[in-house]
């Protein structure tokens, strides 16, 4: 395996609306919620219950986490690069979020490098967030308050693609597309989640779906790094 690869730790979370109710929410809550909403509206006549089962759950103060998926790129019994993954999933949020912080404490956090697509903008902070909200310390590999911005180890496939211009945002999806990646699409997207946990009740379903999101989100890697395999990268699940 590739010295480049051995420090990488793909991952990708879930997320949805704190409660399934938004008249769940408390009044304090509901008027916090109001202000957000107000600026989704636009010209929309989406009322604030709307709004909120349509987008609190991309927000870490009003939604939660159900599943975070990680791979790690390791060489199998011939030698041939392959990649281990792993989900940690659940309705108990504090739960799987231990579990997570456990397996990241297992590992060297001074050079792990965290990888994941658009994650400095949404996965590496949200997951900072809910930690704190569930009285979780932060992990070193999370934490990067008062670092140096040499000293963070993260790593973003869409920082990487963007190539210095910040114009645009481009979806894991696409670059999938144009490098011949099968999609993780299959028969859910990401803004499907949400009602697959609360109506469908099928919490397997969102975990499948975000281990298929760390296997495109491995082979994008590679793609953009230059790394081409001879045989198609081999997944085995824990």
């Amino acid at each position: 395996m590739l010295p480049e690869l051995r420090d990488i730790l793909l991952l990708d979370i879930e997320t949805v609306a704190n409660q399934h109710d938004y008249h769940a929410l408390d009044e304090r809550l509901k008027a916090q919620w109001a202000r957000k909403a107000a600026f989704h509206k636009r010209d929309s006549d989406l009322t604030d219950e709307e709004i909120y089962h349509e987008r609190a759950g991309i927000f870490a103060e009003f939604g939660k986490i159900v599943c975070v998926a990680v791979g790690k790129f390791c060489d199998d019994e011939n030698g041939q690069l392959m990649l281990r993954t792993k989900a940690y999933y659940g309705h108990d949020e504090k739960e799987l979020l231990q579990e997570f912080k456990g397996m990241l404490t297992k590992t060297d956090q001074s050079t792990i490098r965290l990888c994941a697509h658009n994650g400095k903008e949404f996965d590496f902070p949200y997951l900072c967030r809910r930690m704190l909200i569930n009285g979780i310390a932060l992990p070193h590999a999370l934490n990067i308050a008062g670092r140096k911005p040499w000293e963070i180890n993260h790593v973003d496939t869409m920082e990487l693609w963007k190539f210095g211009d910040y114009k645009n945002f481009t979806s894991l999806d696409l670059l999938a597309a144009i490098f011949n990646i099968p999609s993780s699409k299959n028969d859910m997207d990401g803004s499907q989640v949400n009602a697959v946990y609360y109506k469908d009740n099928n919490l397997e379903k969102i975990k499948d779906y975000c281990l298929r999101d760390v296997s495109v989100l491995a082979e994008v890697f590679l793609k953009l790094r230059g790394i081409t395999l001879e045989t198609s990268l081999a997944v085995q699940t824990a």
